[in-house]
């Protein structure tokens, strides 16, 4: 038996950021294992491991993968004994993924860092013109000097991933037209993928 703090940095939706070193150091104070969802970073824009996380995972679905096609899980961690007792588990309760899916995650995983790049230089793009934009009441992109946490961006990461949150002026009704009048945009619930989506959570 063992306690964890398990934190998603950024969050989903409004991509608040959490401070990895400071959250490790409060917790291991107290025995406690720090756990992080680096789903949205990628292993190529955030490292929790080097920040004192103890356990990183990834909804491998998403960036990692990269295609849309795979609905896989990833976990790394840098402790034997944590790694032994997770394997263990893996091991009892049989959840694998197939090879095949294997080897799509692989395939995806070959171009992460060109594909993460590319949605930084995009992200960035769309953050400023909806930051510009007089009908866009807030954006939220930890890209931005705007971000509230941006200085901590700077120091926990080399770079943001391609979701960005923005509140439209009005109600309701107005975000939902915004919507249904995209072009570009499909209305669809993932991310990570060559696929340009929204959604209104």
């Amino acid at each position: 038996m063992f306690q964890l703090v398990w934190i998603e940095t950024p969050t989903n939706p409004v991509l608040k950021v959490i401070d990895i070193e400071g959250c490790a150091a409060m917790v291991h104070k107290h025995e406690i294992i720090l756990v992080v969802d680096n789903t949205f970073m990628s292993a190529y824009f955030q490292r929790p491991l080097d920040l004192g996380a103890d356990i990183c995972m990834y909804s491998a679905t998403k960036y990692m993968n990269g295609h849309s096609d795979v609905v896989m899980g990833l976990v790394s961690m840098n402790s034997e004994n944590l790694y032994k007792r997770l394997s263990f588990l893996q091991n009892s309760l049989g959840a694998v993924p197939s090879p095949f899916d294997c080897y799509l995650c692989l395939r995806g995983l070959k171009t992460l860092h060109l594909r993460m790049e590319r949605h930084y230089e995009n992200g960035m793009v769309v953050a400023r013109f909806l930051e510009d934009n007089p009908l866009v009441e807030k954006v939220l992109y930890p890209g931005l000097p705007s971000h509230p946490q941006y200085e901590l961006i700077q120091r926990q990461c080399t770079g943001c991933p391609g979701m960005i949150s923005f509140y439209i002026k009005g109600e309701l009704g107005h975000a939902e037209a915004f919507l249904k009048n995209l072009k570009v945009f499909t209305l669809a619930e993932s991310l990570g993928g060559y696929e340009s989506l929204a959604e209104l959570p």
